[in-house]
């Protein structure tokens, strides 16, 4: 009864019909939404991002259907918008890599890469093992290909939320001053992770035999070429400032690199496809390591970096209410049990953050604060773990293309699932993310007793931040200049607020 009420009212005719919009009216469609809910957001004091998803559900093909399903695919002949997600990818891989300055990561010290270790890995270890034993208890529910995605995307951190709060109450001591380089490799772990998860993965669906060359020579040469790669195209646009002395031009050399990066990747899948290769490479990985040879190589980069930022803003606002539409609500009236899935993902990956960030700290001896509180703090997820989502999603999509009948079936729907369980899990995070944090910095002491009390208004969050890996660039530049001029403690509490 249930199922059939919902699919009466969102199975409803689209306010218009999908053939009278087009690729680039979807677009403006889905910006000026994106516009308005930024006012909400800011009222309501929650980020950006969990608008962005709110409104891309409402406008997408499973409620509203503004945005069709044919929109998205380039059905209708004007061009699908999945080449956004593609950019939105590359650039997040590309900010995610600038964090990388080495005199940065010596200055974090062994304590904070520990921590980040543990933490990341210990999520993967919790997801992975409890949704392969409900893959076993519901067969029908939870596929073994899916939980280890699923591990890997756990790993990934958002702390846009958190350091929103962290902004708002002035908040400063040890938790604080050890989340900042946490969340700021915890990504790059994730990354890694997720690379030979989904290859992994991608063979045991494929119906490939399993070999030692299919689950572990050919995941770890995808990863070590796309790095290679990536110092390539690096060290390729460290040149260009030489001979490029203008905003403008340096702006574009950069977006350039991006584009060629991805552009490479798109070579090695065709030439994958057909056998040339046994594998391709991972666009989040090759921009990632584009971005960190080349913040390592010129002084510079850092200033560029925050003009490329002026550039992005729009296309990573596309990116998330993209993703969004995505997300099909109509999978819970079909298959209530999702929900299981849902809740034991959320549960299993906050159990993991927090008992591998008490090991973590436990074994480099850290303050008994961070021992307790941090693993807290690093709950939420955002912009890359929908990244990651995306492209496992587009992936098994193209892996369906080529299979026929149950298996390409199959590997349809493990792509839908991980987007719903992921979309779903990203905004209770957002939405819980707050209070949590406030409840850990000021039960660790790192929140002054006014402050509590005092009702202040929410760090703003601007329209054009939707990525916490964007705005983290700017935010760490200013920590390492305040740091040098006044100390790394310093510089931590000048942190900003990072977007998710």
């Amino acid at each position: 009864m249930t199922s059939t009420i919902l699919n009466g009212t969102l199975a409803a005719a689209p306010l218009i019909p999908g053939g009278y919009i087009g690729s680039l009216l979807a677009i403006a469609i889905a910006l000026i939404f994106g516009l308005l809910i930024t006012r909400v957001m800011k009222v309501i004091g929650l980020p950006n991002v969990t608008g962005y998803l709110v409104v891309g559900l409402i406008i997408g093909p499973h409620a509203l259907g503004l945005i069709s399903e044919e929109v998205l695919s380039g059905a209708t002949g004007t061009g699908g918008l999945d080449i956004v997600s593609t950019v939105a990818l590359g650039f997040i891989g590309f900010s995610i890599g600038v964090e990388f300055k080495l005199s940065h990561i010596k200055e974090i010290g062994k304590s904070a890469i520990t921590i980040t270790f543990f933490q990341a890995l210990a999520a993967t270890l919790c997801v992975d093992v409890g949704l392969i034993a409900i893959s076993f208890a519901l067969p029908s529910v939870m596929t073994l290909y899916e939980a280890l995605i699923l591990g890997a995307i756990a790993t990934a951190t958002a702390p846009a939320a958190t350091l929103m709060v962290v902004r708002q109450y002035k908040a400063k001591g040890v938790v604080t001053g050890t989340l900042l380089p946490v969340v700021a490799l915890d990504d790059a772990v994730g990354l890694i992770v997720f690379a030979i998860s989904n290859s992994i993965a991608l063979s045991l669906a494929s119906g490939e035999s399993i070999t030692v060359l299919s689950i572990l020579v050919w995941p770890l040469l995808e990863i070590i070429c796309s790095l290679v790669v990536g110092v390539g195209i690096g060290a390729l646009l460290s040149v260009v400032p030489r001979f490029f002395k203008s905003r403008d031009n340096r702006t574009i050399a950069t977006i350039v690199s991006v584009f060629l990066s991805l552009g490479v990747c798109q070579l090695f899948e065709l030439m994958e496809e057909k056998e040339w290769l046994p594998f391709a490479l991972s666009d989040l990985l090759v921009c990632m390591m584009a971005g960190a040879t080349f913040v390592n190589m010129r002084k510079e980069a850092s200033q560029i970096m925050d003009n490329t930022d002026h550039w992005t803003p729009v296309v990573l606002m596309l990116f998330f209410i993209l993703s969004g539409a995505e997300l099909d609500v109509m999978m819970f009236a079909e298959n209530p049990l999702l929900l299981v899935c849902i809740a034991a993902y959320i549960i299993l990956r906050c159990a993991g953050k927090y008992l591998g960030t008490m090991a973590g700290a436990a074994i480099t001896k850290s303050d008994k604060k961070v021992r307790n509180y941090l693993g807290i703090t690093l709950f939420p997820q955002a912009g890359v773990a929908i990244g990651m989502a995306t492209m496992c999603k587009t992936e098994f999509a193209k892996a369906a293309n080529n299979a026929s009948g149950d298996m390409a079936a199959t590997l349809s729907h493990v792509g839908a699932n991980i987007v719903t369980i992921t979309m779903c899990a990203v905004l209770i995070y957002e939405l819980v993310g707050p209070v949590l944090t406030k409840w850990a910095l000021s039960k660790a002491g790192e929140i002054a007793p006014e402050m509590l009390r005092r009702r202040g208004k929410p760090a703003p969050v601007t329209a054009g931040a939707p990525s916490e890996v964007q705005t983290e660039n700017v935010q760490n530049v200013q920590s390492e200049q305040s740091a040098s001029a006044q100390g790394s403690d310093e510089s931590t509490n000048n942190g900003g607020d990072a977007q998710s």
